[in-house]
């Protein structure tokens, strides 16, 4: 496992930090990028030679070059990309803004292209490469006052199902997870406590990130475009 080197964004907190650990218990080596450099910088401090920490705003080309970069230099390759960096905006159709609708698309959807776009160099040269987006529940039910999240997060659905078909012929495997509601600092404590009334429970962080560490392991290499809701039934529940 020595050669399985991933890239992991919104690294800072959350679903992010813990696919990171996940993916340091599976032996990858991890560059965990995120925005908020402090926070990460602290957090991944006592890890070890295999983790560094990389400042990547997922909206700009350049930081994206350079994450790569400082990966490659790091750990001599990139085998692994996770999408895993998202924003959740609310707005009623009324109140929103062209900047409020185009921030969440840049976020949602541009951030894991420039990256699929920018790590693919490496990613063909590496064995066994994959990519994971994450996605989300919004992506397979609508909510009110979600339209600029739910339909960043269809296109990156779409942007999924896309780059796996082409890249298929590269032997890259792309799939996707959807998260429903899960505890992380995305949901702020009265979204989580009504979430909770409603669902019995919240999801856990390393539970999302049980799901990417199957979907990058050999244990999934005949799985491409693939696509594993973990929501613990909301779908299901909602009418």
């Amino acid at each position: 496992m020595t050669d399985r080197v991933a890239l992991v964004t919104g690294a800072a907190r959350g679903q992010g930090a813990a696919i990171v650990e996940r993916l340091r218990a599976e032996g990858f080596r991890v560059a965990a990028g995120d925005v908020r450099i402090e926070e990460l910088k602290t957090n991944v401090q006592g890890s070890g030679e295999d983790v560094i920490a990389v400042e990547l705003d997922v909206t700009s080309a350049p930081q994206w070059a350079d994450a790569v970069r400082a990966t490659v230099e790091r750990f001599g390759t990139l085998s692994t990309l996770i999408n895993n960096a998202g924003v959740l905006h609310r707005a009623s159709l009324d109140a929103e803004t062209p900047e409020g609708f185009e921030g969440s698309w840049r976020f949602n959807c541009l951030g894991p292209f420039l990256g699929i776009q920018a790590a693919l160099p490496e990613l063909r040269r590496a064995e066994g490469a994959a990519i994971v987006n994450t996605v989300s529940t919004g992506a397979i039910r609508p909510f009110p006052n979600h339209a600029a999240y739910g339909s960043s997060k269809w296109a990156l659905r779409g942007l999924t199902q896309a780059v796996a078909a082409e890249l298929a012929p590269d032997g890259i495997r792309v799939n996707a997870v959807f998260p429903g509601p899960i505890a992380t600092p995305m949901l702020d404590d009265t979204t989580q406590s009504r979430l909770s009334a409603t669902f019995g429970r919240l999801g856990e962080p390393a539970e999302v990130a049980n799901v990417v560490a199957f979907l990058v392991s050999d244990k999934a290499s005949f799985m491409t475009g693939s696509e594993i809701v973990v929501d613990g039934g909301q779908c299901l529940r909602i009418g």
